[in-house]
């Protein structure tokens, strides 16, 4: 099943600059081969569920690597079954309805 996330990674304990927890995470997702793209609070995800949800424990593992001893995570997904729809399709709808 295809599945779209939008994913949140909230490292704590290690002060208030997190930007080298989210590249950390960037590179997992990369590594996965995964389309996706970052936004100021977070980074949609697109892909098969597992390999998504794969990516997203391999952030957690690599940012408690980083040294963060604790994590807070927000994910928003959603999955349809009448169609395929990516998150390009998703934008390009609501950009539609705006011109």
């Amino acid at each position: 099943m295809n599945v779209i996330v939008d994913l949140c990674v909230v490292p704590i304990g290690v002060g208030t600059s997190l930007s080298k927890y989210v590249a950390a995470c960037q590179e997992v997702i990369v590594e996965a081969g995964l389309d996706h793209a970052l936004h100021a609070y977070g980074t949609n995800i697109q892909g098969e569920w597992d390999a998504v949800m794969a990516a997203v424990k391999k952030c957690h593992e690599r940012v408690h690597e980083l040294g963060a001893p604790r994590i807070t995570t927000t994910i928003k997904l959603g999955t349809r079954t009448d169609r395929s729809q990516t998150m390009a399709d998703k934008v390009r709808s609501v950009q539609e309805k705006r011109s």
